[in-house]
């Protein structure tokens, strides 16, 4: 529904807006904002001179007059690249920022759906070509895979509008199926759904179309955890190198630097603690975040 993503980015945009403008608006109110209040404060330069002034001048200092009538007396001056800086970042980039943000949301969300829903159809193919073996009628197949959602994932979503389609609304399969080609976030599971379209058109067998997609998909998805696999592997021997044989390799050399180091090479125990209790943990840390993001975009 593009008329709901459209309204959402733009109440949440403006809404955005407000907040910034009103955040910069604390900066200059007159008098008040947080700008006048720092320009309100002397400038901590001339305090050393206008106490020194006040002792030996005690009979020209006039409380009426800002510092007591220090000539030297001044206020603080807010920098004026600040006053751009603030007005740039909370008036204009910071809504353009969240415009665009919320603009590509659908985007976002279209891609998130397409990428869960291209890791579950290799099961749910199987699944759609076991109950067709079964002799299970297509509404039956998709009533079945919209009620197992915690298993199938997205495909369930995309399963049940489907079945809603024919059982609610009143459509025949083919056209529910034709509609479900359109709104398929994944380039998969519009060939599925398109498939399927086609063999029930020509006349064809259902449960020999499942097989042969069930199988495709199935090849499809090793293929795609055998690249992970060896995405993995790759990070495990880089990991020996740089986490395991390297810092070794440097603790050691840096201890004999340290050791024999004359008047043109010489290190503080500070820097090898530093080495030793930072530099090295932070390797160590970096692979598994790395390893993580990597599993994670695997996980169902």
């Amino acid at each position: 529904m593009p008329e709901v993503y459209l309204a959402t980015t733009i109440i949440t945009s403006i809404a955005v807006a407000l907040v910034c403008w009103s955040f910069v608006a604390l900066f200059f109110i007159p008098d008040i904002g947080i700008i006048a209040y720092w320009e309100g404060i002397q400038d901590p330069k001339t305090i050393g001179y206008c106490f020194e002034w006040e002792y030996w001048n005690q009979d020209l200092i006039d409380p009426t007059k800002p510092g007591n009538g220090c000539d030297g007396f001044a206020y603080q001056v807010f920098p004026p690249i600040l006053k751009v800086l603030i007005v740039a970042i909370g008036g204009l980039i910071i809504p353009y920022v969240a415009y665009n943000y919320n603009k590509n949301g659908a985007k976002r969300e279209a891609a998130r759906r397409g990428a869960m829903i291209e890791k579950y159809l290799p099961y749910a193919a199987s699944y759609t070509a076991a109950m067709s073996a079964a002799n299970a009628t297509p509404s039956k197949i998709f009533r079945s895979l919209a009620m197992n959602k915690e298993i199938y994932g997205d495909v369930s979503d995309d399963a049940a509008m489907v079945y809603r389609d024919v059982t609610l609304l009143g459509y025949d399969l083919i056209t529910a199926m034709k509609m479900s080609v359109d709104r398929a976030a994944s380039i998969w599971l519009t060939e599925f759904f398109q498939g399927m379209v086609g063999t029930l058109t020509a006349g064809g067998q259902l449960k020999l179309y499942f097989l042969n997609r069930a199988e495709h998909y199935m090849r499809e998805n090793r293929t795609r955890l055998q690249m992970f696999l060896e995405s993995i592997a790759l990070l495990a021997e880089s990991y020996i190198v740089v986490a395991v044989a390297m810092p070794l390799f440097l603790i050691v050399m840096l201890v004999i630097m340290f050791w024999v180091s004359g008047s043109g090479a010489q290190m503080s125990e500070g820097m090898l603690y530093g080495i030793v209790l930072g530099f090295v943990p932070m390797i160590h840390i970096a692979y598994a975040i790395l390893v993580w993001t990597s599993s994670k975009e695997q996980e169902m």
